[in-house]
């Protein structure tokens, strides 16, 4: 009978030191401010409860894929950015240089061969999506929280 009770207190207890260890080491509350307030310092941009705006990008970017020095395929992307509420002419305005700096991304994602094989695969399209962000926030800043792909294609030729 004890063989077969052990193994349930020793989980029981384990449960217990855990839920006291977290209990214990949770960070500490500002006094100042009333729970669940959230301040300047608390608050993400990626916060879900921030309004945002999708902002489609007007035409769709074709990429060539070069193999031997010549062009094998075409990929073919429509992007869209979530920006902060009240910022899309903002990026309408920014698009000549939003679409230039995107370019030059895809045309070196193409080149490191990341649209070749499974392109589709999460782990090429990471890298891709990590890359547009970062330029996307150099041209128009904190507006910008993520940059979406809604359609690829890719038509070999």
């Amino acid at each position: 009978m004890m063989r077969k009770l052990l193994p349930l207190f020793l989980g029981l207890f384990g449960l217990s030191l855990g839920a006291a260890a977290g209990f214990v080491l949770r960070p500490a509350q500002d006094p100042s401010v009333p729970a669940g307030t959230k301040t300047p310092a608390t608050e993400q941009s990626s916060d879900p409860a921030t309004p945002k705006d999708y902002a489609k990008l007007a035409n769709q970017f074709i990429i060539p894929v070069l193999a031997q020095g010549k062009v094998s395929a075409l990929m073919v992307l429509s992007l869209s950015l979530e920006v902060r509420a009240g910022t899309t002419a903002q990026v309408n305005a920014a698009e000549p240089k939003l679409r230039d700096a995107f370019l030059q991304v895809m045309f070196d994602h193409a080149n490191s061969g990341g649209f070749s094989g499974p392109y589709t695969d999460a782990a090429t399209l990471i890298p891709l999506r990590t890359a547009l962000l970062e330029v996307a926030k150099s041209v128009l800043g904190d507006k910008v929280s993520d940059v979406l792909i809604t359609d690829i294609l890719r038509r070999d030729g």
